[in-house]
């Protein structure tokens, strides 16, 4: 329990309710730069949670419990707030990319559901090099958001609410074109996994 990994991943969730208070007045411009610091500190946090665990021998059943959590509550975090604050919107789509969002979530919580029904008949499911790739563009596309909104401010939906053209929140764009690649990717490695469990579900 008392381990340098179950630590930072235990960091990683109480961290969580700070970032979510940083990104929560969609106009604070300097809020949301401190989020994104702490956003970038969480993320790294996770990648030496796991590399600290296993370089040290020292996996455990909580760690192994914990992880997806504190990165599945994290995300579902960032996405609601975001969406409540107006940021998963852009031009001309509008609040479209909210489904992308959706998307994201969705999958989650029934590969969670799966995970959990799989681990129950001892039959478990290596993480493919794509659902890697889904992360990585999910942390950039999030990370973006969120930088965006310390550099441009709130998003505009279009150019005729005057807040200049498209060019001037390229940071923004980043990351709704990030996360519509990660839901894209959401699918077909959740797809993926479905695959797998449908076979043990006779």
């Amino acid at each position: 329990m008392s381990s340098l990994p179950n630590i930072l991943t235990l960091s990683r969730i109480f961290a969580v309710p700070l970032l979510a208070f940083f990104l929560w007045w969609p106009g604070w411009q300097l809020g949301y730069l401190i989020g994104f610091g702490l956003y970038c500190i969480i993320a790294i946090t996770d990648f030496f949670d796991g590399y600290l665990a296993r370089a040290q021998g020292t996996v455990s059943k909580l760690g192994i419990f914990l992880d997806p959590i504190a990165d599945k509550i994290m995300v579902a975090a960032v996405i609601l707030v975001l969406t409540a604050q107006g940021y998963l919107r852009g031009p001309y789509a509008g609040d479209v990319h909210v489904i992308a969002g959706l998307v994201i979530l969705i999958r989650e919580i029934a590969v969670s559901g799966l995970r959990e029904f799989l681990g129950g008949i001892q039959v478990s499911v290596p993480v493919s090099r794509l659902a890697k790739w889904k992360t990585t563009f999910q942390l950039v596309a999030l990370g973006a958001l969120i930088l965006g909104g310390a550099v441009h401010g709130p998003p505009c939906q279009s150019v005729l609410e005057g807040c200049g053209s498209i060019a001037d929140s390229w940071v923004h764009l980043v990351g709704l074109v990030s996360l519509w690649t990660a839901a894209v990717l959401t699918c077909i490695t959740g797809w993926d996994y479905l695959r797998v469990g449908l076979k043990h579900m006779d």
